[in-house]
């Protein structure tokens, strides 16, 4: 089996905006650091101030970017941020978002969460053309068509952009008098809408909300587009409505943070529930139940209180490790993972555990934490896992486009327990995760357990094509 790679996925950004407010860049700046567990290879900002707009990015933390000299200087009421991970465009600042160029129209400003399924056959068409890109960031092609667009007002000439594109996507973009949100007709990836004195706020998640205090107004609808200017809030829905909608459910097993509020669900409330469910299907007789944390805490404690074996803490992190997975490399990656959790040896010495976990992607991650807790002397384990099985390839925003990566597309049950060293493991079942949620289970993604794609994909698809053209070019002196 396949030992290169980490165990978890990675999702693509989070995203923030701020329209009327004296502090935006502040605001930003902090609604960016709560979003960080969604990106951590760079991080901007772009404000505007009587039409002049001030852009400032970086590779890394959002607290290793934006020092008090440098809020300070990005002046203005409006503003949008961004934090990334790379599913599409290298990790270099060139791709940092949120992206500004100057057109036509005006400057612009964009940041995106999500993935354009046809970006690589729509940049080739706009080469073709003689569109010249700047970076390898699907979003540039959004631009490119919007800044081509024959369309009166900029409004129209976004929306014209967006037509063009399929895919997963979440936007925030700048003018230099307006904010807009944006989600595709699908509603692949959350986006939240909210309100702080009189100003209003656009965020990937609700925690980006409170930690500003802002109030939760709504989300945004899927197919919608909200415009904040000095009118208010407009919305408008110019978009074709598709067969079903496509809320990755994955952003409630993993992505989002447990004090989030994401399509309609409180995200802690619905992994108890995770949890519970994976109790009914996949009983256990041990002596402690402990999660994997932080992702798995949840789930631990819906799988304890309906058991009712005992919950504790087996596991202790170094919160000054950041989620594994999101590191660029792999080396950084497994370097990352010895240092993020350590066993708690006097409490699971001689006892049968269950060990609850969020997911199992490659396994290489996994069983290195079940070789500590053996190590520390726990008698049993019992692998919970509260999502099913991954087994296909996500386009959508998710890092893990390969089959051959996904250890459960290749093996039973029982080799994954083998392998892991495990003495068994249990996945919650697709229908359970479902039932689980508030919506219609068909209004979910599950095309990584269940191979059923929203959106059709045609091949080549995959992060890293744009940057094989890219390489053909090099600079020297």
């Amino acid at each position: 089996m396949n030992n290169r790679t980490s165990d978890k996925p990675v999702e693509y950004c989070g995203v923030f905006g701020v329209y009327g407010h004296r502090d935006a860049a502040w605001l930003t700046y902090l609604g960016l650091y709560s979003l960080q567990h969604r990106g951590q290879e760079s991080a901007g900002i772009v404000t505007s101030k009587k039409g002049d707009m001030y852009s400032y990015k970086g590779m890394g933390l959002v607290s290793k970017i934006f020092k008090p000299s440098v809020l300070n200087g990005l002046e203005g009421k409006l503003a949008i941020g961004h934090v990334r991970y790379s599913t599409t465009g290298s990790n270099l600042n060139e791709n940092s978002q949120p992206l500004l160029v100057s057109t036509a129209r005006g400057n612009v400003a964009i940041g995106h969460n999500g993935n354009l399924v046809n970006a690589n056959r729509l940049r080739a068409e706009l080469e073709k053309r003689g569109s010249i890109f700047q970076t390898s960031v699907d979003s540039e092609i959004i631009l490119h068509f919007m800044a081509q667009s024959l369309a009166n007002s900029n409004l129209d000439a976004l929306i014209d952009g967006l037509r063009m594109v399929k895919g997963a996507f979440s936007l925030v973009v700048h003018w230099k008098d307006q904010i807009i949100g944006v989600r595709d007709p699908y509603g692949f990836r959350p986006l939240s809408l909210g309100k702080i004195d009189n100003a209003f706020v656009l965020a990937s998640e609700s925690c980006a909300l409170d930690i500003i205090g802002a109030e939760f107004i709504r989300d945004v609808e899927p197919g919608e587009l909200v415009v904040l200017d000095k009118n208010g809030v407009k919305s408008h829905h110019p978009f074709a409505k598709p067969d079903r909608l496509a809320s990755c459910v994955f952003e409630h097993v993993y992505f989002a943070r447990p004090d989030s509020n994401v399509f309609g669900d409180s995200v802690h409330a619905v992994r108890k529930k995770f949890g519970r469910m994976l109790a009914k299907e996949h009983p256990a007789d041990a002596d402690m139940v402990i999660p994997v944390p932080d992702s798995g805490t949840s789930a631990a404690l819906g799988f304890a209180e309906e058991s009712g074996i005992p919950y504790d803490i087996g596991f202790v992190r170094n919160h000054y490790i950041g989620r594994t997975f999101i590191q660029p490399t792999q080396e950084m990656r497994n370097a990352a993972t010895t240092l993020k959790l350590n066993p708690l040896r006097s409490s699971i010495k001689g006892k049968r555990l269950v060990v609850v976990d969020d997911s199992i992607v490659r396994g290489t991650t996994s069983r290195s934490r079940i070789k500590l807790l053996r190590e520390a002397g726990a008698s049993e384990i019992h692998m919970r896992i509260s999502c099913p099985p991954h087994k296909y390839p996500c386009y959508f925003g998710i890092d893990f486009p390969s089959s051959k990566e996904l250890l459960a597309k290749n093996h039973s049950i029982e080799e994954i327990a083998k392998f892991l060293g495990a003495d068994t493991i249990g996945y919650l079942s697709c229908e359970g995760m479902l039932n689980s949620l508030s919506q219609n289970p068909e209004n979910y993604c599950t095309a990584c357990f269940t191979g059923e794609y929203p959106v059709k994909i045609k091949a080549p698809v995959g992060k890293l094509l744009i940057e094989r053209r890219m390489k053909k070019i090099v600079i020297q002196g």
